[in-house]
Formats: structure tokens, sequence, C-alpha cells
């Protein structure tokens, strides 16, 4: 027999066979799960920016990627196109937080188990996976920095302003302090005692202080 001979025989047609009820209970499978993923991420997240066509995506990826496995375990002719198809496309888009990384791969995978007929290992899996995501993003582990900006206009109100900053805040660390004719900038980096933010009018009362801005911080955190 040679290789032609191989993708004539009544094997590759046989295969090409499938069953619609069996594809619409994957996908019907593949959509409530990606729906799932959806609602996960979006409890979850904890960036800036929520991405509503990046939560979109993650349901379609698991539908689409549930299609292409069905398609590839079904005829091998088709996988083996399908392999040389998907090598030449390259997909660039920008991942904003490393979470999102775990929710791509999260619905890949959802997509390829399903596809492959292990419909009891998606389901579990994505059960536990979002109830671990979940406890994880709703644990406090650190509390939130802020960036302190203080505009003064000499050395007094310097000092005056520091002092009252070691008895509002737990710790603050100086970051950048800049001296120009038209006085001093002072930048901070703080952890408030409370979850309140009126020591910011007390700095703005202190004789020689011009301004006071305070901004929310997500770079590293002081140990």
């Amino acid at each position: 027999m040679t290789f032609s001979d191989v993708f004539k025989s009544s094997f590759l047609e046989s295969v090409t066979k499938f069953s619609v009820i069996d594809t619409m209970v994957g996908m019907i499978f593949a959509l409530v799960i990606g729906l799932f993923i959806f609602i996960i991420y979006k409890k979850t997240f904890m960036g800036i920016m929520y991405s509503t066509g990046f939560a979109m995506a993650l349901v379609g990826l698991s539908l689409v990627t549930t299609l292409v496995i069905m398609a590839v375990t079904s005829n091998v002719v088709l996988s083996l196109g399908m392999v040389g198809a998907l090598s030449i496309v390259r997909f660039r888009a920008a991942i904003k937080e490393p979470m999102e990384i775990v929710y791509l791969f999260w619905s890949l995978a959802v997509g390829i188990v399903i596809g492959a007929g292990m419909i009891p290992l998606a389901v579990i899996g994505s059960t536990l996976i979002g109830v671990i995501l979940v406890v994880f993003a709703n644990r406090k582990i650190h509390e939130n920095p802020y960036i302190l900006i203080l505009n003064c206009e000499n050395e007094a109100a310097e000092k005056n302003a520091v002092k009252m900053l070691k008895q509002s805040a737990k710790c603050f660390l100086v970051k950048s302090k800049i001296v120009n004719t038209g006085g001093i900038e002072l930048t901070t980096e703080i952890k408030i005692k409370e979850e309140t933010t009126s020591f910011v009018n007390g700095l703005h009362e202190i004789s020689g202080v011009s301004n006071v801005a305070l901004v929310s911080y997500h770079g590293e955190y002081m140990s």
C-alpha cells in the first residue's frame, strides 16, 4: 500500500461523519462554561480598565476551540491541514494584566477538553478553578499603597508636613525630592492607618504647603 492509497482508503471516508447531537451537546457545554469563565473574570478583575471585549473573547475562545478540536478528532486529513493553517497564524494582543493569561489558557483548555469528549473533566476542573480564583481574589493580601505629592514653600513647611505625615500614616518612604526657586516638591509612598484620606486636608492647612495630591499606587509594595 502506497502513501496515496492510505488517503484514498475507506477509513478516511468513515471518519468524516459526525454526530449532530454530540456536536450540539459539546457546543452547549462550551457556551455554559465559557459564560462561567466570563462571570469569574468579572468578579475577580482587579485592574484599572475593565475590557468587555476581552471578557467576551473568553466565551468565544471556548466555543471556537471546541469546534476546532471536534473537527480535528473526526478527520485525519483535516487535522493535518489544521496544523499547517494554525502554524502560519500570528496572534498579537497586548496582555495588560498577568491574570489575563490564566483566563486565556483556561478558555483554551476548556475548548480542548470538551472537543475531546471529556465533558465531566471540563465541568469539574472549571468549577475548582473558579472557586480558587474567587477565594484568592477576595482575600486581601496586601494593603493598598498610595503616592503622596507635597508642594512646600520652604523647609519649615516641609518639616511640619512630614511630622504630621508620621502621625497619620503607618509608614512612608521618600521616593523623590525636588528643590527649585518655586519651593520644594516631595513625593512619598505611604500606607495609611485607616481607610480614610482626611489627613490630606490637614496637610493642606499647614502654613507653607501650597498643594497636596494623593493617588493610588499599583507598583511595587513596600516591605
